[in-house]
């Protein structure tokens, strides 16, 4: 396994191709998303031994509400039974755990486990993982953007003093590190309005894995190869 010094620290996955996998088994498209929260586990139960501090996933976006209605409300129940079912033994793994994305849309029950989760692990310092719930990176800038501006009408920002290190204040991931590798699965090479600003200087990964058959041992094959890159972030070596 790929090991802490050499690897990446902060993670991103977009978690493709639960549909197609089950439509391959001939099941309906929830199966794969069933299948797919279950793989959450393993990947996150790994992250120690690879080093990785931070492991974001991407579980809905804000795209996704355009999906069919009974896609949507199985999602939505899925996640209401991943979080209840998966607090104690996230607290027990000392995982802390964050969500991000545009809350407004998403029901009272769900909303309240949520903050039940994000609250039963706050004291955690294992690994830190971000679930990005309607979320869409575009969405977050505009957020983000209208929190800054009234900061700027209420006379606690001058706008003169806003720069590239201003925005990140305002974003979702605020108290996150950058991603350093961005994986996606399922043969996609799409960044699907994910973590757009924070992603500037991210490596990329597609692979032709569906999520449901991603595994630890290629996690750690990925951040082998992460660790056999030359990341010079725009510089040139003498």
């Amino acid at each position: 396994m790929a090991g802490p010094d050499c690897g990446p620290r902060h993670v991103a996955i977009i978690m493709d191709g639960n549909g197609r996998w089950a439509q391959a088994r001939g099941r309906p498209r929830l199966f794969g998303h069933h299948a797919g929260a279950r793989r959450v586990r393993e990947v996150v139960e790994c992250c120690p031994a690879l080093g990785v501090k931070y492991l974001t996933i991407f579980a809905f976006s804000t795209e996704n509400w355009k999906r069919t209605q009974v896609e949507v409300a199985g999602l939505m129940s899925l996640f209401r039974r991943y979080i209840s079912k998966e607090m104690k033994a996230l607290a027990a793994k000392n995982v802390r755990v964050r969500f991000i994305g545009d809350r407004v849309r998403l029901d009272a029950k769900l909303i309240n486990l949520m903050d039940a989760l994000e609250h039963e692990t706050a004291e955690n310092d294992g690994t830190h993982l971000t679930i990005a719930l309607n979320y869409g990176s575009r969405d977050e800038v505009a957020r983000a953007i209208r929190r800054l501006a009234q900061d700027v009408a209420d006379g606690r920002l001058d706008p003169a003093n806003v720069d590239e290190e201003t925005l990140p204040r305002y974003l979702d991931t605020h108290v996150l590190p950058d991603p350093d590798l961005v994986i996606r699965t399922s043969g996609e090479a799409r960044i699907s309005n994910f973590l757009l600003w924070q992603s500037a200087y991210a490596e990329y990964e597609f692979i032709d894995t569906l999520w449901p058959d991603f595994t630890a041992e290629e996690l750690a094959a990925l951040c082998r190869s992460y660790g056999r890159r030359d990341r010079r972030f725009g510089a040139v070596k003498p």
